[in-house]
């Protein structure tokens, strides 16, 4: 059994931006170990069972290539150049 110490639960409740209280980490403390340990015997349990998957494969059509003309979607877009869509930068580059 995977043994949960005070300090997990609050570095996890930290992590999460949950606030909680000094008598409810030993209580959170029992209730994951008992997830883990659950989850543990599922594992075990599933490490004997055989299943075969089917692949994964298209049964309605096949997939054919076709080329068309992009500039009638192209032109929908609010903005684009090059044959390809201008969107918004959303990310910081300067890390």
């Amino acid at each position: 059994m995977t043994k949960i110490t005070r300090d997990q639960v609050l570095k996890l409740a930290d992590l999460s931006k949950i606030k909680i209280d000094d008598e409810e980490i030993d209580k959170v403390a029992k209730q994951l170990e008992d997830v883990l340990t659950y989850a543990e015997r599922v594992k075990e349990i599933a490490a004997d069972i055989q299943i075969d998957l089917p692949k994964n494969t298209n049964v309605f059509a096949d997939d054919i290539i076709q080329r068309t003309d992009p500039l009638p979607i192209l032109a929908q877009a609010p903005d684009c150049e090059n044959n390809l869509y201008v969107v918004p930068k959303i990310l910081d580059d300067t890390q």
